[in-house]
């Protein structure tokens, strides 16, 4: 029977330490290399931060919540005036100006005039056209107008006149035209001169 033959192995302290180097340097290269794969990926980019102000909310104008953060606050829009309605888009045409119309008054016509005197008379029940006798109405007395005629008789003395209407006959005194009631002859002179020189328009 043959004997078995067996071999030791035996380590020198540089084999020891040949063994440790290597096995150190497999680590590092491990370690290493795991870094460089790891640097060769991308890098991640940061995430972008926008720098620009913003406006800080107020009470009394709050913000949107789907405004942007970086939006600013813009003054509130100034009010525009509205499209003319059609109306009003026609030129305009200046407003005719109200004119004075003068009242018109009917003139009167003279149909017969002259000079003559002329005296008053108070007293009397009726009158030529049946009238009663009324001494404070402008009337007179004529010896041929119709009655209810219109007579203007003026003083040319002091430029008083008044016009009197016919509803008697006289006066029967020679230089004497027309005789006019108290009244009517107090308009245009004194009564105590009794008579007086007028002129006389006989109107249409």
């Amino acid at each position: 029977m043959a004997g078995r033959h067996s071999r030791s192995r035996r380590f020198s302290p540089a084999g020891i330490a040949a063994t440790a180097a290597v096995g150190v340097a497999l680590a590092v290269g491990g370690t290493v290399g795991a870094v460089q794969l790891t640097a060769g990926s991308e890098p991640a980019r940061p995430v972008a931060v926008d720098l620009s102000p913003v406006a800080t909310p107020t009470s009394a104008a709050p913000i949107s919540p789907s405004a942007s953060p970086s939006s600013s606050v813009t003054a509130s829009p100034t009010a525009t005036r509205s499209p003319q309605a059609p109306s009003r888009s026609k030129p305009r045409t200046a407003s005719p100006k109200p004119t004075a119309t003068a009242k018109k008054t009917a003139t009167t016509k003279v149909v017969e005039s002259g000079s003559c005197g002329a005296s008053f008379y108070s007293d009397g029940q009726l009158t030529a056209n049946g009238e009663n006798f009324n001494p404070d109405a402008l009337t007179a007395a004529h010896k041929t107008l119709p009655f209810n005629t219109r007579v203007r008789v003026t003083n040319p003395d002091n430029g008083k006149s008044v016009t009197v209407r016919i509803n008697d006959r006289g006066p029967f005194i020679e230089g004497r035209c027309i005789d006019l009631s108290r009244a009517a002859f107090a308009e245009i002179a004194s009564l105590d001169l009794g008579h007086v020189d007028v002129r006389y328009e006989v109107l249409g």
